[in-house]
């Protein structure tokens, strides 16, 4: 598995060595060392995640400014741009983002760490979407980034006006957001 940083070092791509021959693939989708050697630092992960989106719809930028969550993310099926805005204060990076294409093709997974809005848009006619976080799923301390703001400025890779939430259409600007220390 290789691991690559964005254009935000703390955000790492993990990409594994697939298998294959005319019977199907195999490939280690995770490794607790390989990926600890990675982002430096032991990880626990507590929490599974599944969600399946038609084209065009745009989950995010999503971040919990309590019990923050960390996020391992991949495609199982179709495709999906997928991205990181980093809100901590003290980040030489704070207020920029990197993102990827993740597809059921390239099998790649993001690490997106805690003090990071993550948000993506599904680009084939639907995706699923699995991931891995490091803290439980805490509504009450669940925030919305909303995902055009100009101070970001994500150059997301879409032509039409995606689909939201209601809770992402009304979603905070970047200049009001809440963040991290």
């Amino acid at each position: 598995m290789r691991a690559t940083s964005l254009a935000i070092p703390d955000v790492i791509l993990f990409e594994p060595k697939v298998f294959g021959d005319e019977r199907g693939f195999f490939y280690e989708s995770f490794n607790q060392k390989v990926f600890e050697d990675a982002v430096g630092k032991p990880v626990h992960f507590v929490q599974d995640n599944h969600s399946k989106s038609a084209k065009g719809v745009l989950r995010g930028l999503h971040y919990q400014i309590k019990q923050a969550q960390g996020k391992l993310v991949r495609v199982i099926r179709g495709e999906v741009f997928d991205v990181a805005v980093d809100l901590r204060k003290s980040s030489p990076t704070f207020g920029q983002w990197a993102g990827t294409y993740l597809s059921e093709n390239n099998r790649a997974q993001l690490w997106i760490p805690e003090g990071f809005a993550h948000g993506f848009v599904v680009l084939s006619e639907s995706a699923e979407f699995l991931y891995k976080t490091t803290d439980f799923w805490a509504p009450e301390h669940e925030r919305s980034l909303a995902w055009n703001d100009a101070d970001v400025a994500i150059d997301w890779p879409i032509s039409e006006p995606p689909t939201l939430s209601a809770k992402d259409t009304n979603a905070t600007r970047f200049a009001e957001a809440e963040t991290f220390a």
